[in-house]
Parts: structure tokens; C-alpha cells; sequence
């Protein structure tokens, strides 16, 4: 394709799927108490959640370095690539600021390099990447191919059940869901993921935050946004339930069912459940 693909680690897509697609990846980093790993570097997330579920210290992490984007963008400017580097919100992380400025350290050649600030993560970011390999394929130009990542953005909604709050107010990226803190620890939050995350609505137990994404699913589908997506962090058996659920909802197969890894997992903690749709002829 004449237009290369990029991303940060943190679309949590099927590895097959990110392979299968081309996506180059530039890994954001998790520290603890045996150093620093690059998160793509870390496959055993069920050892990972356990650990955080153990207590003590939570794992902090961190951006990828400027030289990190160089690695990846240099080789494919130098091949004459146009370059769509979509990323990890701004409000989140200081990732899409890195990439900003090795693009600009690419002198003449910076001119390639397009991008693109998701203004979210995970699947939600992960719908935008399939949007942009989905209009790359025909052979479109950059401009083209941010065009369709944004349209599948404009369309797009993901939200999410977690088990509780205590990992994001530990790790200070409650956002807009500060309001729910207090004795709302207690009780299973819905949230969505703009630039920063937002309390949607709030119940009281698993079974009916699982019954509320459900539904949730339900208005995605009436609003024929049928391009969906599940995913979790350490809990396979509710994602797949949501999965065989929804199905029903939306009378076709999800674009993809994965795990959340070890940078979000870190602010968030085990136990989310998460639905997101688009318009699937933004993704074909």
C-alpha cells in the first residue's frame, strides 16, 4: 500500500489482525519494581492482572521516546511512504506529542508524515486503524485515508463497566468520573472514552452494568452503527457472554474481541467489560 500505517500499542487489537494489516507499532512502556518493559513485550496478561490484584505499588507508565517513532517512520519516509500515524489520545497520554515531534525532526521529509490525535483508545482507537487499512487497501492517498479514520471517529461510540474506581484514582486518571468517588466506590460505573474519561451512568452490581452494555449495544445497533467491537481486561468469560449476546444485537460477527494490556490495564485495574461500535462500511 502506498499510504504505511502506525500506531501506539494501546488499539489493543488482535495480533493477528494488526499483522495481517501492516500496522507498524511503537510501544508505550510499563515500569515497576523490575524495571521498564515495552508493553508489546509483555504476553502473559493473566500474571500481569494477578499482580496488580495482589496489591502493593501499582505499575506506572510512559510515552515512547522520539527515537522511538524515528525507528519506524525514518525507514518508510526513506522508501517514499506517505505516513498515517494515529495514537492514543492527547488527554491521556503524551504519546501523539512525541510523534508530532519526530515528525518534525524529519526535516523535508516531515511533509509524509500525517498525525492523528484519537482522541481515544483501545477499541475505540483500534476501529479507527481498521477504518484507515480499510481505505489504504484501495490505494488511497494519506488525505483519504485520515478522512475515513476520522468519519469512523465522528461515528463511533465505546463504553465500558468497571469492576471499580480504585485503580484510576490511584493512578490520578479519574478524569471526568471524579464525581463518582467517594462511597461510589462501591458501586459498577459505566464510562466513556472522549479525550479524558467520563462517567455515563452508574448501577449497582456486575449483573447489571453486564444487562446495561447490553442494552447499550442495542441503541448502537437501532442507530446502525453495526461495525462493534468487545473487550475486557482479565475477565474472558463476561467478554465472551457480551460477545454471544450481542451477536444477537447486531445479527453479525464483532470486528474483533480482545484483551485490554498492560498500560490502560494499569490505570484501570482487572474486571472492565467494554462494547464500542462504528458504521461497518467505514471499515470495509
Amino acid at each position: 500500500m502506498p499510504v504505511a500505517l502506525v500506531s501506539d500499542t494501546c488499539h489493543y487489537l488482535p495480533r493477528g489482525q494488526v499483522e495481517a494489516l501492516g500496522i507498524r507499532e511503537v510501544s508505550l512502556y510499563v515500569h515497576d519494581s523490575a524495571g521498564a518493559s515495552r508493553e508489546r513485550e509483555i504476553t502473559d496478561y493473566d500474571a500481569y492482572y494477578e499482580r496488580l490484584v495482589a496489591g502493593g505499588d501499582l505499575p506506572t507508565t510512559s510515552q515512547p521516546s522520539i527515537g522511538d517513532f524515528l525507528a519506524i517512520y525514518e525507514p518508510l519516509a526513506t522508501a517514499g511512504h506517505e505516513i498515517v500515524s494515529i495514537h492514543l489520545s492527547g488527554g491521556l497520554s503524551g504519546t501523539v506529542r512525541s510523534a508530532e515531534q519526530a515528525r518534525a525532526a524529519l526535516g523535508e521529509a516531515a511533509a509524509l508524515v500525517h498525525v492523528v490525535d484519537s482522541g481515544t483508545a483501545c477499541g475505540a482507537q483500534g476501529l479507527m486503524l481498521l477504518a484507515a487499512a480499510a481505505a489504504a487497501s484501495t490505494g488511497a492517498d494519506a488525505t483519504a485515508v485520515v478522512a475515513r479514520a476520522q468519519a469512523a471517529r465522528a461515528s463511533l461510540d465505546f463504553l465500558f463497566a468497571l469492576d471499580t474506581l480504585e485503580y484510576l484514582r490511584r493512578g490520578g486518571r479519574i478524569g471526568g468520573a471524579q464525581a463518582l468517588l467517594g462511597a461510589a466506590l462501591k458501586i459498577k460505573p459505566i464510562l466513556s472514552l472522549d479525550s479524558e474519561i467520563t462517567a455515563v451512568e452508574r448501577v449497582r452490581t456486575s449483573r447489571r452494568a453486564f444487562e446495561r452494555l447490553v442494552a447499550l449495544g442495542e441503541q448502537l445497533a437501532a442507530s446502525g452503527r453495526d461495525g462493534w467491537v468487545v473487550q475486557h481486561t482479565h475477565a474472558p468469560e463476561a467478554a465472551r457472554e457480551l460477545a454471544a449476546r450481542c451477536r444477537d444485537v447486531f445479527g453479525c460477527e464483532p470486528m474483533f474481541v480482545s484483551e485490554i494490556g498492560p498500560v490502560i490495564g494499569a490505570h484501570i485495574g482487572p474486571g472492565l467489560l467494554g462494547i464500542g461500535a462504528t458504521e461497518r462500511s467505514l471499515l470495509q
